[in-house]
């Protein structure tokens, strides 16, 4: 047989599009050409995919060879496809039987020798694979990662040879198996932070709402601190929400995370680029916000990143995703993630203290740095202040564990998904109307806080939603008075 066709999976995104190689042999001079828009790396492949074929002891076909990548219109980058490519020209050569190539799809780059090597972006491949109700085979170093996939039968080679000899039925590889397990010990405790109860009970709230919290307060006073503690109290992902997660660190080259099941806390130094916090580069890849997604980005010293940069946030923040628009194609990451900040009051951190230097115009526009719009999106915004010297010197237990509190997040995280199947931070304007009733007393309370407070209509809605996460804590069904007083006091 002179064709064969073998499907594969390019990337686009946490996307995984379908790709069948199409390899024609025909008579004339001896030639291989590659069709189907490819990018620099896939032309390459064709001078690796002859020598692995050469040093697996194969004959390289003395024919006019010709490959089509299909579809023709979608970018194809990498080294992803030269395993296909190579099993279809021994298909199609008549060196490999073609009769279970269509139940495969396979993925994989190829030293000169014919060994596998990894590619970047496996675990969407794997996803889409199982829906496609095919089996995948790759390399060796993909095939942990390839197993999240739960739906889909992963086969891991080291060399061609290993790949050939399973397509022949003559040696067959082993299925690979992934332990996904659920580790919280690593956390850090938040009763190892002295005193602060109303930041640690508006990390609680920001927790069991997915709310964007905003420390405040003199150096030292604990913010990272309190900060690096709320991974603890965050419930676990789902499989579903774990898989999304594994996909963006998938196809950004990250080292896969330990804890499949626990949600990615990224913190970013001040100094970051745009690029690195939102994604971009000529092959777009994800920034810290979709590294974020589910989880939590933290911006410690908020005013010393550049402005520019924190404008950024504010697309993702609202819509929970991120369009990066190059001349070739736009690709679309997710970054549905909780912003955590923690900042100082003034460039000297001491504002109000008889040793603050900074004069009234350092503070405005220190303050400045960060806009409006950008503080709007902010649902809890807490002062921490210094803890009394006596606090710190007492020898008092310790306060509530993570464990505790995580287990009431829990708890208001799953009544949110019951009544509206989605956390209270993202309730569309319809659902606020339908799950955030007010009374009239609570109506009046709300029109004097908006016209004292100047709250836009965002923020007007951002101050329900934080009152109905208060009620679901306290198990309330409706928000009550004092529900909605604790919410307005988390507006500076």
């Amino acid at each position: 047989m002179s064709l064969a066709v073998i499907y594969t999976r390019a990337k686009s995104g946490i996307n995984a599009p379908l790709v069948t190689v199409e390899v024609h042999l025909s008579n004339g001079l001896p030639s291989l050409s590659i069709v189907g828009l490819p990018e620099t790396a896939v032309k390459e492949s064709k001078d690796r995919v002859r020598s692995a074929l050469l040093n697996s002891h194969f004959d390289f076909p003395a024919r006019r060879i010709t490959i089509n990548l299909a579809p023709a219109d979608l970018p194809k980058e990498g080294g992803r496809f030269d395993l296909p490519i190579a099993l279809g020209i021994l298909a199609a050569s008549g060196q490999l039987p073609t009769e279970t190539l269509k139940e495969y799809e396979f993925i994989g780059e190829l030293a000169l020798s014919g060994e596998l090597r990894p590619v970047d972006g496996i675990l969407p491949s794997a996803l889409a694979c199982g829906k496609s109700q095919r089996k995948m085979i790759l390399a060796q170093t993909n095939g942990a990662e390839a197993a999240l996939a739960s739906n889909t039968p992963v086969y891991a080679a080291r060399h061609l040879l290993e790949v050939c000899a399973h397509l022949k039925c003559s040696d067959i590889l082993p299925e690979q198996t992934h332990d996904q397990t659920l580790d919280t010990a690593a956390s850090a405790d938040i009763n190892e932070v002295i005193g602060q109860h109303q930041a640690k009970r508006a990390l609680e709230i920001a927790a069991a709402g997915a709310h964007n919290l905003l420390f405040s307060g003199p150096p030292g006073t604990g913010k990272t601190m309190l900060a690096s503690r709320l991974p603890g109290i965050l419930p676990p992902l789902d499989e579903i929400a774990a898989l999304e997660v594994a996909a963006v660190y998938s196809v950004s080259s990250s080292t896969p995370r330990a804890n499949f099941f626990e949600r990615p806390f990224r913190a970013p130094h001040h100094t970051a680029s745009s690029v690195s916090l939102v994604g971009g580069g000529s092959s777009p890849r994800p920034g810290e916000v979709s590294k974020a997604h589910h989880g939590v980005l933290f911006l410690d010293e908020l005013p010393e990143f550049s402005r520019k940069v924190l404008e950024v946030l504010r697309e993702p923040l609202e819509s929970g995703s991120i369009l990066i628009a190059r001349a070739q194609a736009s690709v679309e990451y997710p970054a549905n993630f909780m912003l955590v900040a923690a900042m100082n009051p003034c460039p000297c951190g001491y504002l109000g203290e008889p040793r603050c230097r900074c004069t009234p115009d350092q503070v405005n526009r220190y303050r400045d740095k960060i806009s409006g719009p950008l503080l709007d999106r902010i649902d809890l915004q807490v002062h921490v202040p210094r803890v009394p010297h006596q606090e710190l010197t007492a020898s008092s237990p310790p306060g509530e564990s993570s464990k505790n509190i995580r287990e009431r997040v829990i708890a208001a995280r799953e009544k949110q998904q019951g009544r509206q199947g989605c956390a209270n931070a993202q309730l569309s304007r319809k659902q606020i109307d339908q799950f955030c009733p007010l009374n009239k007393e609570q109506l009046e309370m709300m029109n004097a806080a908006i016209e004292r407070m100047k709250l836009s209509a965002r923020g007007f809605h951002r101050v329900l939603k934080v009152a109905r996460t208060i009620a679901d804590i306290e198990n309330s069904e409706t928000i009550q008075n004092q529900h909605l007083s604790e919410a307005l006091a988390y507006r500076l």
